[in-house]
């Protein structure tokens, strides 16, 4: 798989737009009348603060407190980069809270503070806990971060959790704990060998330890060698806690006979002649970042037994802390902890093991472009799992609750888990999918419009981000000068641009077009312009003899003018069955809307098609198609000849006998909503539809501006499905980003 690249431009750009940041604050009360306002603050507000004063734990109850959490840092350890200080580690932070969203559901801000000294940064946290239902520590340097976890775990009454230690841990004991079932071996037997004596690899072994690994069995090891009893020099007293009785003395010497080797420590610590020296079926975990300790190619080479995971994306077996901490906190804010403690993050980590044990879901096969099964390759599941989110919290909320640590239990576990189930964006899954598969393709992409900045930052986003090969149809100075005005000069050499000029199949592209079109009216001149100066026609010439996988034009005309020049090449008109779909995005549901882009009015025919085509669209997405015709009636009622073809358009689909859900006419409320299909208990669909099919093209029209513009929608489309090639036609007013959506789209051929 490609490897992801990005510019320093491209990492400023996505963090200043759409606006500064990578979040923001909305309310979740009505504040439109002075009913709500007197509600929401004075008086009405002066109700619940009396009762929460009488009673503390009603502030779970009245206020935001049991889905908040903090992400704290002083900035003294980020990432990599090291002291950045508070506000060079905003951004982190930042990333932090948008993770806990993404994957859990859960609130949180980003607080900086600016302290090095444990006692300030103990007593700010310790004065604002209150505010919180748990505080995430993050990117504070050892020993440091020892002393401040371990003074506010004392004396907040919430859960205190230092992702650097405790989320490596976690996830790295689940991918052990089915290392060492593959390899037939048991914790408590196993030597292990870990190298990186910080906050992490500190926190790997206690978490280890605590799972019934043997104190002597594991050797750490720092930058001075092997941490072992009677040692002096470089120490401290979390590291004594772990110094073992061995006569290894470096991690050469450590290494031998060792069956698992655990890394959070540099580049290359690890030889190969240190694997060879490791016991049979040896478990290495590299988990170094970037770049770790050892890498699978190199392991492999000398020890094909071995099991690898590293911290990388690229490489099987990711040590991801994602995995982890959103999960953590949902479970133990779900039950009002107090703590999260060593059994709850060893639940965590059983969980995760167990899922990586099952069988994966297609979606996430699909999501990844390859299918998984447990193994070698297979031993933590992805962060992308839909399992996780009602798996993991309720393993963790049981064992709080086993142990204490549970305000309020949770009753009904099967309720919870459903809750946890309708907590997740249905859609984010959908898009990772098609990125995953669009990587995988490694489609060529032609960009027919290299003179627009937009489609040149869109061709840039497309290589750089691992998908494929991007071709641009444009002149080669234009094409630089517009890259450069872009601070994109840098990847000049990186694209391919294509013309006219420097093609060598321009008369075979010729030849074709005027066998094509000789009967319609164009001579050899009308063949050469269209050939050698419409871009959009020596586009579609290119892609037609097989010159590229994929399309994508239309960012600087119309769509009818367009669309017009693709039929010079190919039959994508309404006649031959091409259709136009438009994929609407909000509050995690995606709705596909058609016919957007063909068919002007079409009759009950032509619905059936649009449905046929639109269900392809779905499927190919991954969505089970729920096709609803829509009218300003609901089955005949009330009569009218516009109604009409609505009503005929599933007699239509009975007919021929599809394999989808369909049915109509019906209004757009009833087509959307399950409550209202209630009223119809003769209607088939099994619930909401996912996909509208409209009267015609300007309701289509209407209907997704209307929805983009004062719903906020997201918009993809229109999807230009039922001809032989992979086209993707965008409209003019696209940013970079939705162009390279579409070209998503064209790799995966969606449609």
């Amino acid at each position: 798989m490609a490897k992801i690249k990005f510019t320093r431009e491209e990492a400023l750009a996505f963090h200043l737009e759409p606006t500064p940041g990578k979040w923001e604050v909305q309310a979740t009360v009505p504040m439109t009348t002075q009913r709500d306002l007197s509600l929401a603050y004075s008086p009405g507000v002066a109700i619940p603060c009396e009762d929460i004063a009488a009673n503390p734990e009603l502030a779970y109850d009245y206020t935001n407190k049991g889905n908040l959490v903090a992400v704290i840092s002083n900035g003294t350890a980020v990432l990599g980069l090291g002291n950045l200080g508070a506000l060079g580690s905003k951004p982190v932070m930042e990333g932090k809270s948008v993770l806990f969203k993404r994957f859990a559901d859960v609130n949180s801000i980003d607080i900086e503070l600016d302290t090095e000294d444990p006692e300030e940064f103990i007593k700010a946290v310790r004065l604002m806990a209150p505010t919180f239902g748990g505080i995430n520590l993050e990117d504070i340097k050892a020993p440091e971060c020892f002393i401040i976890e371990q003074r506010l775990k004392e004396e907040c009454d919430i859960p205190v959790f230092h992702d650097d230690q405790h989320g490596t841990a976690v996830i790295c004991a689940a991918g052990l704990i089915n290392a060492l079932h593959l390899s037939g071996k048991k914790i408590e037997d196993v030597k292990i060998v870990l190298n990186g004596a910080g906050a992490a690899g500190i926190a790997c072994l206690e978490l280890i330890k605590s799972m019934g690994a043997k104190h002597d069995n594991c050797i750490m090891c720092d930058t001075k060698g092997v941490i072992y009893q009677g040692r002096t020099e470089g120490m401290n007293q979390w590291k004594s806690a772990h110094a073992a009785v061995t006569d290894a003395r470096t991690l050469e010497d450590a290494m031998k006979d060792a069956d698992v080797f655990l890394g959070v420590s540099a580049k290359g610590a690890v030889t190969q002649d240190m694997v060879r020296s490791m016991a049979e079926n040896p478990v290495i975990f590299a988990m170094a970042n970037p770049d770790p300790e050892i890498t699978p190619e190199e392991a492999h080479e000398v020890r094909p037994d071995a099991i690898v995971a590293t911290g990388r994306s690229d490489y099987p077996n990711q040590v991801n802390n994602v995995l982890g901490f959103p999960y953590l906190f949902r479970g133990a804010l779900d039950i009002h902890a107090r703590a999260i403690n060593d059994e709850m993050k060893i639940a965590c980590a059983e969980a995760l093991a167990a899922i990586a044990r099952e069988d994966v879901p297609d979606e996430v096969g699909l999501a990844y472009g390859k299918q998984l099964a447990f193994g070698r390759d297979y031993i933590i599941p992805t962060p992308f799992d839909p399992r996780l989110i009602h798996r993991i919290p309720p393993a963790v909320a049981k064992a709080g609750m086993d142990t204490g640590a549970a305000r309020r239990p949770i009753i009904d576990m099967e309720a919870y888990e459903e809750t946890l189930r309708g907590r997740m964006d249905s859609t984010a899954p959908i898009i990772r999918s098609i990125n995953n598969r669009a990587r995988q393709a490694q489609a060529r992409m032609i960009f027919a419009e290299g003179d627009d900045p937009r489609v040149l930052r869109a061709a840039v986003m497309y290589q750089r981000n691992g998908l494929g090969k991007a071709l641009v149809v444009g002149r080669d100075d234009d094409v630089r000068k517009k890259l450069e005005e872009a601070g994109l000069g840098d990847a000049v050499r990186e694209l391919e641009v294509v013309n006219a000029g420097n093609t060598p199949h321009l008369e075979t592209y010729k030849d074709f077009l005027y066998k094509r079109l000789q009967r319609r009216g164009r001579d050899l001149k009308d063949i050469h312009r269209l050939a050698a100066r419409d871009r959009h026609v020596f586009a579609s010439l290119m892609l037609a003899h097989g010159h590229a996988e994929g399309l994508v034009t239309g960012a600087t005309r119309k769509s009818a003018h367009v669309l017009e020049r693709i039929n010079t090449v190919f039959d994508a008109d309404a006649q031959h069955g091409a259709v136009g779909v438009t994929a609407l995005l909000l509050k995690g549901r995606i709705v596909l809307i058609s016919d957007t882009l063909v068919h002007e009015w079409p009759e009950s025919q032509d619905l059936a098609t649009i449905a046929e085509r639109a269900a392809g669209v779905a499927r190919h997405l991954g969505m089970e198609p729920r096709v609803a015709f829509v009218s300003f009636s609901t089955f005949g009622y009330p009569v009218s000849e516009r109604a009409q073809k609505m009503h005929m358009a599933p007699q239509v689909l009975d007919e021929r006998g599809v394999d989808f859900e369909y049915e109509g006419e019906m209004t757009v409320d009833v087509a959307l909503n399950a409550k209202a299909q209630e009223a119809y208990p003769f209607q088939r669909l099994t619930g909401p539809a996912n996909i509208l099919v409209v009267p015609a093209r300007h309701s289509a029209s209407i209907s997704v501006k209307l929805m983009q513009e004062m719903a906020g929608a997201t918009v993809i489309g229109p999807i230009l499905a039922g001809i032989d090639q992979s086209i993707q036609i965008c409209s003019t007013n696209m940013t970079a980003n939705d162009i390279l959506n579409m070209a998503v789209l064209a790799a995966c051929k969606v449609g």
